[in-house]
């Protein structure tokens, strides 16, 4: 099962459509604290609406607790630092991929040392950064699009009528 993990995230709508996400793909969520609001926040639970008790999700003192945790995945670090793009990496379907807070990122000694997982998603030049929970969509879905949306209902249909 892939995964998205969330290394101190701030806003607590973000983290809910994120959470809502990760349902709807089969995705486990991952949250490294500290985070910026309580899991009981209304906010929250307005954007994962009645989601949270379907999802799989794991928290976790810190970074640290995090990779002793999960030496077993292979991690990418979703950045704007990074030199080359999502479109270039070739996804497994039980990676993890890490998002970092909302207001600075993933500290820049992580992603020093993890140099050759880093991607970012293409953006005009003078521009910060999309909003984290539609970072977290685009770069998941390549995931699961190069892994044939296993198990994913691929197919919709008209309820009252025919094509």
């Amino acid at each position: 099962m892939a995964g998205i993990v969330l290394l101190e995230p701030e806003i607590p709508a973000n983290t809910g459509n994120i959470e809502r996400t990760c349902v709807a793909t089969g995705t486990s969520l991952h949250l490294i604290d500290p985070l910026g609001f309580q899991l009981t926040e209304r906010n929250l639970k307005r954007a994962g609406m009645d989601y949270w008790k379907r999802l799989d999700v794991h928290r976790y003192m810190n970074y640290k607790t995090f990779l002793a945790e999960n030496m077993d995945r292979r991690i990418w670090y979703a950045t704007t630092k990074a030199r080359r793009t999502y479109a270039d990496a070739v996804f497994a379907p039980d990676d993890y991929i890490m998002f970092g807070k909302e207001s600075a990122g993933i500290p820049e000694e992580i992603l020093k040392d993890n140099e050759e997982f880093c991607i970012r998603i293409p953006m005009l030049p003078d521009e910060r950064s999309l909003n984290l929970s539609n970072s977290v969509s685009i770069i998941l879905y390549e995931l699961l699009r190069q892994n044939g949306f296993e198990g994913m209902q691929r197919e919709g249909h008209l309820h009252r009528l025919n094509w």
